[in-house]
C-alpha cells in the first residue's frame, strides 16, 4: 500500500470525527421538530407542503398508524415506480428511445429503490430513460433514505417518551428530513461532483471514433444529481451500469474522495442523534466507538490481505478488478464502508479481491450493516443488538433487563430476535434454493467456492437492503429478479416493522431511574460485550456457509489454486 492511501484513509477518517458530533446533533434538532439552524428559511416552504398533503402534523400516531402510513406511502411509491418503467417508451427525457423494462426486472428495480436497496440488475444506461432515472430512482432514493432516519427517530422517541402511545407523525418526519438534510447535502454534493468532472446534462448519446476505427456510443445524462444523493442516502444505485468505476460517475481522486465521505457522512453521525434524542450523550459515544472499531479491524485486515497478494502472483498485491487511478487503499476502503453501510455503491470488482476481503464485505452485510450501517437503518438494527445484549446483561446478574430506564420484557426480546434472525433465514434458505434449482445455478460464471460465493453475496446483499454486487453472477433472470426482490422486502420489513413495535410498546412503560443493580449502557465493558454479541450472532449463523465460500478459496489460494 502506497503512503497516497495511508494519507488518503487517515484524511477521510480524520473529517468523519470532526464533523460526526456536530452533524449527529443537527440531526437531532431535525427530529426534535426545531427549526433547523441557518436554514429557516425553508420553513414556508415546510409547511406549504403539509398545506398541499392536506396533512395535520399536530396529530401524533401511534406505532401502528406509523406503521401503517409508512407501509402505504411505500406501496404508492412502489407502484408509481413500477408504471413508470413500464410506460418509459411513451414518455419524454427518453432521446435513446428506450422500451419498456421487463416486468420481472421493473418489479424488482421497484421493490429494490423503494426498499434503499439499489440492487441493480441492469445497466442504467441501455435500460432506463433520463426521466425514470431522475422522477422514479432519483426520487425514492431521497424518500427511502428519509424513511429510514424517521424510523430511527422513533426508535429514540420509545425510549425518551413514558407511559403514552404516541412516537411521532410519519409525513412530519419525512418531510423534515427531506426538505432540511438530505436535499441541501445532496445539492452541495452535486455541486461538488459537477466541479471534478461528473455529468450532468440532458444531451443524447454520442458517437466517438476510436482509434481502430470503430463507432463507440458514449452515453450521457443527468448523473451528479443522482450521484450525490446514492452516496449520502446509503442508497447506492449507480446511474452507469459500471458505478462509480465509470469516469463519467467517478473521475477523480477528489471525486472519489468525496463519494467515499457521502457514504459515511450520516451514517457516522446518527449514533450521536441517537444519544441526543434519548438525552444520553455518552451512551451515543460508545455505540460510535464500537461500530468504529469493529470497522476499523475490518478495514485493517482487509488492507493486509490486500497488499499480501496470492503466491500465484508472487505476492503482489490485488489489483485485479479495481481502478489503478483509485489504488488499492481507497479501493480497499470503499469496498468496505460500502458493505458496512448498506450503501452498495462500488468503485471497483468485489469478486477479484482477496477471498477475505469478500467474506469481510458479505459478513458485513450479513451482520446487518450495523457499522455504521446505511441513514437510520444500521443505528435501529444496532438498537436490535443492543437489546439483546441487555437481555443478556440482566440474565448474567439476575436482574430484569433495562434499558435506558425502560425494562426489556419477553414481548420486545421475541421482537428483536425476529427482526435480527428474519434477514438471515432469507440468506441462507433462498441461497440453498438457488443452488439446489437449474435456474440458479445456471446464472453463476465460476466453479466451486466462487460459486458459492456469487450466490450468497447476492441474497446478503438483498436481504441486507445493500444493492451491491459480488459481480460474476448473472442476476438478471426471471429466477433472481424475483427471488432478491421477495428478499428485499422481508429484509427491510421484518426489521422495520418489529423495531417499530417495540418502540411503540417501550413509549408506553414508565421510565425508572438508574440503581446500583442496574447494568450501565455507556461503559467500555458493555461496548465489548455489544460487539461480542454482533460478532457471535453473526458467526453462529454464518460461518458454515463462508466456511465453504470465501475460506475454502482462501486456503486453496494460498496452494496456488484459483477460481
Amino acid at each position: 500500500m502506497e503512503a497516497s492511501d495511508v494519507w488518503f484513509i487517515l484524511s477521510l477518517l480524520g473529517i468523519l470525527l470532526l464533523t460526526s458530533p456536530s452533524l449527529g446533533h443537527g440531526i437531532a434538532t431535525l427530529l426534535s421538530n426545531r427549526e433547523p439552524r441557518f436554514l429557516g428559511w425553508l420553513t414556508p416552504l415546510e409547511k406549504g407542503l403539509y398545506r398541499l398533503s392536506g396533512q395535520d402534523i399536530t396529530r401524533e400516531m401511534s406505532w401502528k398508524q406509523y406503521a401503517s402510513a409508512l407501509l402505504i406511502f411505500n406501496a404508492v411509491g412502489w407502484v408509481g415506480l413500477f408504471a413508470l418503467q413500464m410506460c418509459q417508451h411513451f414518455l419524454p427525457a427518453n432521446p435513446e428511445h428506450l422500451t419498456a423494462v421487463p416486468a420481472a426486472l421493473a418489479f424488482n428495480t421497484a421493490v429494490s429503490f423503494v426498499t434503499n436497496t439499489n440492487w441493480q440488475a441492469y445497466a442504467g444506461e441501455t435500460t432506463m430513460s433520463y426521466l425514470t432515472q431522475m422522477l422514479g430512482l432519483g426520487v425514492q432514493n431521497f424518500l427511502s433514505a428519509a424513511t429510514g432516519i424517521s424510523v430511527l427517530a422513533v426508535w429514540a422517541r420509545g425510549l425518551s417518551r413514558k407511559e403514552t402511545h404516541l412516537i411521532g407523525n410519519f409525513f412530519q418526519d419525512l418531510v423534515r428530513i427531506t426538505l432540511y438534510l438530505l436535499l441541501p447535502l445532496a445539492s452541495l454534493w452535486a455541486l461538488l461532483l459537477i466541479s471534478q468532472g461528473v455529468i450532468q446534462n440532458f444531451s443524447a448519446y454520442l458517437d466517438a471514433t476510436t482509434v481502430e476505427g470503430a463507432i463507440q456510443r458514449i452515453p450521457m445524462g443527468p448523473a451528479a444529481s443522482q450521484i450525490a444523493i446514492k452516496q449520502l442516502g446509503s442508497n447506492g444505485g449507480g446511474f452507469f451500469g459500471a458505478n462509480s468505476a465509470h469516469p463519467f460517475e467517478n473521475p477523480t481522486g477528489l471525486s472519489n474522495f468525496l463519494q467515499i465521505l457521502g457514504i459515511l457522512l450520516i451514517p457516522c453521525a446518527l449514533p450521536f442523534t441517537f444519544g441526543k434524542l434519548i438525552g444520553d450523550k455518552k451512551h451515543g459515544s460508545l455505540i460510535f466507538s464500537t461500530m468504529g472499531c469493529l470497522f476499523l479491524l475490518a478495514l485493517g485486515v482487509a488492507l493486509y490481505v490486500e497488499s499480501f497478494g496470492t503466491p500465484i502472483l508472487g505476492h503482489l498485491p490485488f489489483m485485479g478488478g479495481k481502478e489503478v487511478r483509485f489504488g488499492l487503499g481507497s479501493s480497499t476502503l470503499w469496498t468496505l464502508a460500502t458493505t458496512a453501510t448498506s450503501n452498495g455503491s462500488v468503485n471497483a470488482m468485489i469478486s477479484s479481491a482477496a477471498p477475505l476481503t469478500g467474506l469481510l464485505a458479505m459478513f458485513n452485510i450479513m451482520l446487518g450493516e450495523v457499522l455504521f450501517g446505511g441513514v437510520g437503518c444500521g443505528m435501529y438494527g444496532m438498537g436490535l443488538f443492543i437489546l439483546l445484549t441487555v437481555f443478556i446483561a440482566g440474565l448474567m446478574v439476575g436482574r430484569t433487563p433495562e434499558y435506558i430506564g425502560k425494562k426489556i420484557e419477553a414481548p420486545e426480546i421475541k421482537l428483536a430476535v425476529i427482526g435480527v434472525l428474519a434477514p438471515c433465514a432469507v440468506i441462507l434458505l433462498f441461497s440453498a434454493i438457488a443452488c439446489l434449482c437449474p435456474a440458479g445455478l445456471a446464472s453463476v460464471s465460476s466453479k466451486g467456492p466462487h460459486g458459492l460465493s456469487e450466490i450468497l453475496y447476492a441474497f446478503s446483499s438483498a436481504a441486507g437492503n445493500n444493492g451491491s454486487a459480488f459481480g460474476g453472477l448473472n442476476a438478471n433472470t426471471d429466477f433472481y429478479n424475483l427471488m432478491t426482490g421477495v428478499g428485499m422486502l422481508i429484509g427491510r420489513y421484518s426489521i422495520l416493522i418489529p423495531v417499530l413495535a417495540i418502540a411503540g410498546q417501550l413509549a408506553k412503560k414508565k421510565r425508572t431511574p438508574p440503581s446500583s443493580g442496574t447494568f450501565p449502557t455507556d461503559t467500555w465493558l458493555f461496548g465489548c460485550l455489544l460487539a461480542a454479541t454482533i460478532l457471535i450472532v453473526g458467526g453462529l449463523t454464518f460461518l458454515p456457509a463462508l466456511t465453504l465460500g470465501p475460506v475454502v478459496e482462501h486456503l486453496l489460494m494460498l496452494q496456488s489454486r484459483i477460481f
